[in-house]
């Protein structure tokens, strides 16, 4: 049997609504944001005693997502270091595909944005970057040339 898809990946968040503002900003559309109240999620993610809020984000496709949760109990755990650099083991970032990585880059930094490293070009194919965002989400953006 094959993969189907990529549903979602998921974010834990302090600051939802600044989060949310940072993905909405990059072209993302907000499909929903409520309490989830469905006690089969603690048997699923292996808690107990589970409060969180969750907020649904598309790409305009519809052919991904980002899915936020802010842990009201348990208390989310901070990870060390804060900053974790490209190298450390884990998830360091999700890539997005742009029309105009300079706009995206300006508009991001109104919510906080900074670049990690800078704006390169890769061959004749794409303009690479890494953007840290609120609460350190790493996100790649894309832009392919010609």
């Amino acid at each position: 049997m094959a993969i189907q898809r990529m549903d979602n990946v998921l974010i834990v968040v302090e600051d939802l609504e600044a989060v949310i503002a940072f993905f909405v900003e990059l072209g993302m559309e907000l499909e929903g944001k409520e309490p989830l109240e469905w006690r089969g999620a603690e048997r699923v993610i292996g808690l107990d005693d589970v409060r969180q809020d969750i907020a649904m984000l598309r790409v305009p496709n519809g052919q991904g997502r980002v899915e936020l949760a802010k842990f009201h109990r348990p208390k989310a755990i901070t990870p060390e270091p804060k900053e974790a650099p490209a190298n450390t083991l884990g998830l360091r970032r999700v890539m997005f595909a742009v029309d105009d990585i300079e706009d995206v880059v300006a508009r991001l930094r109104a919510h906080g944005a900074e670049l990690v490293g800078e704006i390169v070009q890769f061959e004749n194919i794409y303009r690479l970057c890494y953007v840290r965002g609120p609460e350190d989400i790493v996100v790649g953006l894309a832009e392919q040339l010609g």
